[in-house]
Parts: C-alpha cells; structure tokens; sequence
C-alpha cells in the first residue's frame, strides 16, 4: 500500500481542482457566449438600416440567429462547454494512456512476468507511465511483497494482489471519467433547450401577427426561421455531445479492459510459480 499512496495524493489534488473547473469556466463561457450573441450576431452591419431591432439583411444568417433570443446565447455556452471538455477531456485520458502503446505495455509486462524480472517490470511502468502503468505498478509492488511473504496461503496472497489492482484501479477511473456526467448532461438538455427556444420564437411571430391584423407571410416566414436556429443550435449541440460522449466511453472502457488483462495477468502468473 506504501507504493499507491504518492499516487493517491496525486489523484486527490488533481480530482480536486476538476472539481471546482466546471463551476469557474461554464460562468466564463456563459459571459463569452453573451457577448458575441450581442455584439458580434447583434451587430448593426447584420441589419436593415443598420438597426438591429429591425429584420436581418436578406441572407444573413448572424443577424438571424440574434433574432434566435436569449436562448442563442445559453445554446452557444452549453456547445463551447462541450468544446472545452472535449479538449479537456482529450489531454486527460491522453496522459492516461502513458508515453507508450498501452497493448505493447501489457504484453511487455508479460513477458518480464514470465521471466521472473520484477524489477523490469517495475521500471517499464516507470518508463510507461499513465494510469494503466500505476495500477500495474500498485500490483507490482504487491506481487513482489507476497513473494517475499512467509506465512500465508498462496489462495490469501492471491487475492491480496488482486485486491491491490482493485484498489489501484479505484483510485484512477474517477480521473477518467471525471467530466463525462457534463457532456450527458448537454447531451441531454441542449435539444430541448432548442426546442423551448423555438416555441418562445413562435409564439412570438404568431402574437406579433395577431397584433397586427393582417396576416404578413413575409413576416410570418421570417419568425419560423429565426425561432428554428434555436432548434438547429440545439440539435448541433446535442449531436456533438453524443458522439464525445460514447468516444470518451469506449476509449475508458478500452483503458479498464488492458487493466484488467494486465491485472489478471500478475494473478495467474504468481499462482503459476507460487508453490
């Protein structure tokens, strides 16, 4: 347990301050995200007579999506979220993965197993690093202790390394998937906040209508299509989020499978030459 506990101290300081990121740069973003709806979507150039209280220039399509409401700017901030933590993301389970390939690590860890080379082993994790390389080491460092171990069943020894990958393991999938439950989340929310965006639009352009006695198809045209850019920034956003989503899934379940073989590994080889 010894050896777990630098990296331990790691992960706690590094869990800690993911933890509080999400609160500082989503309120960022939010800020980001107004700012370019009002100034740069909002821009006068976006419009007729360069007011942006009025219709935007036929084919313009920023001034069309000002025209969205003050849902555009929450859309925006939900998809420069997925963007950061994609990014976010993409460096964290890279540093993850180590400095090597992980399946030339496992095998490479098996044949110094098969060798009896501990100490090789031990430095290949070191030279690897990642968090497959510390739960292997963590089992390593096990491995060798219970070698050394007089007293104990080979049954209780085994499940004692088995144990040290568990922990080991328990340790660092936190890391990984910290972050993953934001993008569900966005996954989850940005379509509808789309949609209630689009109905606001709607009743809008039908009330502006109403008001103004007879009907206007021109007018009618124009409130349809500013009310839908909600739904299509909405739907962008959503589809984007998916697909982070299972990616960054199935690469962290590709992680937990290569600890598990490797895992496995240190078990059957020390029940093998344990006698």
């Amino acid at each position: 347990m010894t050896a777990a506990k630098p990296t331990q101290a790691k992960q706690q300081q590094g869990g800690g301050l993911s933890a509080i990121f999400p609160f500082i740069i989503i309120p960022v973003l939010y800020v980001v995200a107004f700012l370019i709806w009002k100034y740069v979507f909002g821009s006068p150039d976006n419009f007729v007579d360069g007011d942006n209280t009025k219709d935007p220039l036929p084919g313009n399509y920023a001034g069309t999506v000002y025209k969205g409401g003050f849902i555009v700017p929450i859309i925006i901030t939900l998809l420069f979220t997925v963007i950061v933590f994609v990014i976010e993301r993409f460096i964290t389970l890279g540093k993850a993965r180590g400095a090597g390939n992980i399946d030339a690590f496992v095998r490479a860890i098996k044949g110094f197993l098969d060798r009896g080379d501990i100490n090789g082993a031990i430095a290949a994790c070191d030279k690897q690093k990642g968090a497959v390389a510390n739960v292997v080491r963590a089992g390593l460092h096990k491995y060798d202790e219970m070698t050394k171990m007089t007293g104990m069943e080979k049954d209780e020894k085994v499940i004692a390394i088995q144990k040290e990958v568990e922990e080991a393991t328990t340790l660092e999938l936190p890391m990984l998937e910290k972050n993953l439950n934001i993008l569900a989340t966005i996954a989850s929310i940005a379509t509808l906040m789309g949609l209630f965006g689009t109905v606001l639009g709607m009743i809008r352009s039908f009330a502006s209508l109403a008001n103004a006695g007879a009907p206007d198809s021109t007018a009618l045209a124009t409130g349809i299509s500013e009310a839908l850019i909600n739904t299509a920034l909405g739907i962008g956003t959503s589809a984007l989020a998916i697909i982070a989503y299972n990616f960054f899934t199935s690469r962290i379940d590709a992680m937990t499978y290569r600890i598990d073989e490797a895992g496995y590994s240190l078990t059957q080889t020390f029940a093998a030459k344990e006698h």
